[in-house]
């Protein structure tokens, strides 16, 4: 793909810089002439692959406490608009609907992942511009390119090499900011918005979507699941008044009160600078999506290819019954990068992610408990994972005091190198045994990443369907959804709520309190 190199840098006084040369103004204009420009067949094949696994991923979470609140915050909007919910028929309005989908979506931690100068989850973007599509009766091929679009621009905020990319975490935001970015844009692009309206709306979006990453730390609560919630009703709204003629606050990245300069770099050094890498007018279909990688496993994305890694390992371990033998593990290393280290390893220095009876969001951010629970288990199932007795929480506890970290410089290089063909998240772990003897092995990348031992392809992903929904869906009906999203292509107006796995075949609860609604 044909692509420039843009610089994103703070105004030195207020107006200085042109609206054209602004990164806003780019932004909006790769989604203003993605409608005339050629479709990638392959991206627009795997748009539909990341629905799927929204699906999946959406109902295998569906009767968590988070999930079923959301959902339930929505049923008051039912019969107002033409959007749908994941597992019911019913139609909603767009901003409700998006939000209970998009916290559904978030909830496993499961969804896929794009990593480089900040983190994603770029499917966050899906939701909103689904229900959007669906309220206002566009094709489906609308839809796809809006999902392709909101791809493009959320990895290019993430990043793409040579050192580009805009690093929140860096200085404690929430990767939300760049989810709005790609959310608006292509809820933009799927409308046919003018740049104007485009450049607008990312503006508004961009610019009420900052938030610490508190959500992310401590006793980790449903705020991280409900994120994307909130940046889905943020973009909306933001497109929504853009289409209105109102103006959003500009130049949202570079002004002189902006993210940039207040938030972020030019908070300490006014001539900070970031690079953000755009696909040029008239350039090649956009395929930023084909860069990003899905989840097998329901836990932070730096513990992919890790899990893979302590299931590989495990055959090798001494044996007791039909499982290992924990009593002869004396110790387990972790050679990773500092990433791993430092956020869901050792270093954390946090006694939650060793202890089995905190809550979830807490231990599928925490290696200690993945590497553990594989080796005790011999799988890493989105609930049964999850799902311990006293007696293994017992046997996790004091497994996990054996498991320790440790930063290592290679993998660091590897987790930061910029070529996509060379970056890793992986690790080399070493398992002593009681009598002195080692076993241990590395792994680089996942299995399902695109660049792993065995990518992800079609059929893996509706594998992921059928085991996520089986208490849910029937096999008709799952079938049914494939073959209306594969036929997305030539479907509009009311025919996109067929872009629903309706619950056929189980209970979707609802909340146990009453709330406000």
């Amino acid at each position: 793909m044909t692509a420039t190199i843009h610089t994103v840098q703070v105004e030195k006084t207020s107006g200085d810089l042109a609206r054209d040369q602004q990164l806003a103004w780019k932004l909006a204009e790769l989604a203003t002439r993605a409608k005339d420009a050629p479709q990638d067949d392959e991206a627009v094949a795997m748009a539909k692959n990341r629905i799927i696994d929204n699906a999946a991923i959406a109902l295998g979470a569906a009767n968590e406490s988070a999930v079923r609140v959301a959902r339930a915050d929505a049923l008051g909007s039912k019969g107002t608009g033409n959007a749908t919910i994941w597992g019911l028929e019913d139609k909603f309005a767009p901003v409700p609907a998006a939000f209970a989908n998009a916290v559904g979506v978030r909830f496993l931690d499961n969804d896929d992942c794009y990593l480089a100068a900040e983190y994603s989850h770029p499917d966050d973007n899906i939701s909103p511009i689904i229900a959007v599509g669906q309220q206002l009766g566009v094709s489906g091929a609308d839809i796809l390119r809006g999902i392709v679009v909101a791809y493009e621009v959320h990895v290019a905020l993430v990043g793409t090499g040579d050192g580009t990319g805009i690093c929140l975490h860096k200085h404690k935001v929430d990767h939300m900011t760049h989810i709005a970015a790609g959310t608006a844009a292509g809820i933009s692009s799927m409308l046919g918005l003018s740049t104007e309206q485009t450049y607008h709306a990312i503006n508004f979006a961009v610019h009420n979507a900052i938030s610490s990453r508190q959500s992310r730390k401590g006793d980790i609560g449903a705020q991280k699941e409900f994120v994307p919630g909130f940046s889905a009703e943020i973009s909306i709204k933001a497109v929504h008044h853009a289409m209105h003629g109102l103006k959003g606050p500009n130049p949202v990245y570079e002004g002189v009160d902006s993210i940039i300069r207040r938030f972020l770099n030019g908070r300490d050094d006014e001539n900070a600078a970031y690079k953000v890498e755009l696909a040029e007018p008239g350039a090649d279909a956009l395929r930023n999506i084909m860069k990003t990688y899905p989840k097998q496993h329901a836990f932070e994305y730096q513990g992919q290819a890790i899990i893979d890694l302590a299931l590989q390992l495990r055959e090798q371990l001494p044996k007791k019954g039909d499982g290992v033998d924990l009593d002869q593990i004396e110790k387990i290393v972790l050679e990773t990068s500092h990433h791993t280290h430092h956020v869901i390893g050792t270093d954390a220095q946090d006694p939650q992610k060793v202890d089995p009876d905190s809550p979830r969001g807490t231990l599928d951010h925490s290696i200690m408990f993945a590497i553990a629970r594989c080796i005790q288990t011999g799988e890493f199932h989105k609930d049964r994972a999850y799902q311990m007795t006293p007696a293994e929480k017992d046997e996790l506890r004091a497994m996990m005091a054996r498991i320790e970290t440790q930063f290592d410089q290679r993998w660091e290089d590897l987790y930061h190198d910029q070529d996509p063909n060379v970056q890793a998240y992986g690790g080399r772990m070493i398992v002593t045994l009681a009598d002195g003897s080692e076993v241990a092995d590395e792994k680089t990348r996942a299995n399902a990443h695109p660049g792993g031992d065995t990518p992800w392809q079609r059929p893996d992903y509706e594998a992921k369907l059928a085991d996520y929904t089986k208490d849910l869906v029937s096999d008709g009906e799952r079938a049914r959804f494939i073959a209306a999203v594969d036929g997305m292509d030539s479907i509009s107006g009311d025919e996109l709520a067929t872009i629903n796995l309706i619950v056929d075949a189980g209970t979707l609860e609802t909340p146990e309190t009453q709330g406000i609604y």
